[in-house]
Formats: structure tokens, C-alpha cells, sequence
């Protein structure tokens, strides 16, 4: 099975910047005016699942609440490490989580739409299914 996630923007150039050069992702394609959207497909190749974002003339509406995440795992700490002080460099801050365990477990911050992302250690996840 594949695993498309979906959304609309506003600002798909500050959507990509923050997805591809801070969190490391790639651009995989985009697509010009189908049906009146412009998007960008955003993940790693090779992976079963990528991003999509698109944008038309309708603003987008998010509506969401503060334990709706997106939570990456980095595959090992030093790419943690790395991954929390690029974030620091740029400016991003980083946000209380509604739930403790991500606040013990990770950092979250938002996207330029406001999105929560936990950036988390992969032997957190580990930890929770054992």
C-alpha cells in the first residue's frame, strides 16, 4: 500500500523551503494548473508515502487542534541532534506539547500553516511498542 498525505496551502514556496530545506525531504514532482491547482510532492525516494501540497485560488482553511501531529523519527541521534539545531539555527521555536509524552520524548514545532510536527528520537517509538 501507498500513503499519500494531502493539503492545501497558501504558500507553497514557504511550504517546500521549511519541508525541504529544514526537515530535509525532497522535492519529488509538482504539477501546474491541473484543474486549477498548482502543487508539489514532497518525501524521499524510494519511500512508499510523500507529501502533497497544493494551492488554487480558494484559501486554505485549516482547522485542527493541538494533539494533531506529524512525528518524525530521525533513524539515529546524531541525525536528531543535527535535525534540533538546524531548527534552532533558523529561528524555529519550539512549542509545548498537549501531550506530556511528546514533551519527554521529542520537540514540536509548526509549520508555516501551523501544523504540529514532534521531531522525536527513533528509540522512542521503540520504547513505546515494547
Amino acid at each position: 500500500m501507498f500513503l499519500r498525505v494531502a493539503r492545501h496551502t497558501d504558500d507553497l514556496d514557504k511550504i517546500e523551503d521549511f519541508y525541504v530545506n529544514i526537515l530535509g525531504f525532497e522535492r519529488l514532482g509538482d504539477f501546474q494548473n491541473h484543474n486549477n491547482y498548482d502543487g508539489i510532492f514532497i518525501g524521499k525516494s524510494g519511500l512508499d508515502w510523500h507529501f502533497e501540497f497544493t494551492k488554487s485560488n480558494k484559501e486554505a482553511r485549516h482547522t485542527f487542534d493541538e494533539d494533531d501531529v506529524i512525528v518524525l523519527y530521525p533513524k539515529s541521534i546524531s541525525d536528531y541532534n543535527e535535525l534540533i539545531n538546524k531548527i534552532i539555527h533558523k529561528g524555529i521555536s519550539t512549542i509545548t506539547a498537549a501531550n506530556p509524552f511528546w514533551n519527554e520524548n521529542g520537540k514540536m514545532i509548526q509549520d508555516p500553516d501551523g501544523y504540529r510536527i514532534v521531531i522525536s528520537p527513533l528509540k522512542a517509538v521503540i520504547n513505546e511498542i515494547e
